[in-house]
């Protein structure tokens, strides 16, 4: 169900990255058409290979961006919360939408029409050039993923995302999961099985996971685990054990 912006909707759209040094009246004139989407978890937003008609703001809530593969296989590329955008590329390059994306829980995401976009960029081309250096980030942070995934163990990848979770550079800490285990390990590159093991291996250091609640007894051990080499992770584990 699509209804109008919220001020609120507003203040947290004009914020984004893509729209960073614009103009206020620039960002108005882009935003004017937007239109805020309510999703029911499972919901999708856009589907991957059918013709790009808008991109897309989450304002509130979770959204996971994904692949199939023809077997129907889903790979997940990210997982997106408040604040953050998606599909600007193919938006102003009409192009395909190269991922499907899902509500993982109830949110709300602005809706900008693609072909409106493109009007704006040719009446001023320093859009264009924002969404660019966006686009650019964004690329800059999957790159991360990718080494992120080939350079550290599965227990690593675990310890770097519990440990940003938490706003604490040391000491003790408690946070919850953002969504379920079967999701964050997707999104780790592991598989549900693989995770499981994971958070039992960190107990070790003191990290207790209790359905979605999570303590962890030191956050600076954590982050000091996440980024060791794969070597002295194994000797961390066994000398604690």
């Amino acid at each position: 169900m699509a209804s109008k912006l919220t001020a609120g909707d507003l203040q947290i759209i004009t914020r984004i990255a893509v729209f960073r040094g614009l103009k206020a009246e620039t960002v108005e004139h882009i935003i004017a058409p937007a239109t805020a989407l309510m999703l029911r978890p499972h919901e999708w937003i856009m589907r991957q290979d059918d013709p790009a008609t808008s991109f897309f703001i989450v304002i509130d809530g979770w959204v996971k961006l994904y692949r199939s593969t023809p077997s129907g296989d889903e790979t997940v590329i990210e997982i997106m919360t408040k604040g953050q955008s998606f599909a600007e590329a193919v938006a102003f390059t009409g192009n395909r939408y190269m991922a499907t994306a899902e509500a993982v829980s109830e949110a709300r995401v602005a809706r900008i029409p693609a072909d409106h976009i493109v009007r704006c960029i040719r009446e001023s081309p320093d859009i264009a050039l924002a969404m660019i250096a966006s686009v650019s980030q964004h690329m800059h942070h999957l790159v991360q993923q990718v080494e992120q995934l080939k350079a550290q163990s599965g227990v690593q990848r675990v310890a770097e995302f519990l440990a940003s979770l938490s706003l604490a550079e040391q000491g003790h800490c408690a946070v919850a999961l953002p969504y379920d285990k079967v999701l964050i390990a997707g999104r780790l590159g592991l598989t549900p099985e693989s995770l499981s093991r994971a958070f039992a291996r960190l107990r070790s250091i003191g990290v207790v996971v209790d359905a979605s609640h999570v303590v962890v007894k030191d956050v600076a051990k954590l982050r000091q685990l996440a980024n060791d080499d794969r070597s002295a992770v194994r000797g961390t584990l066994r000398a604690v054990r």
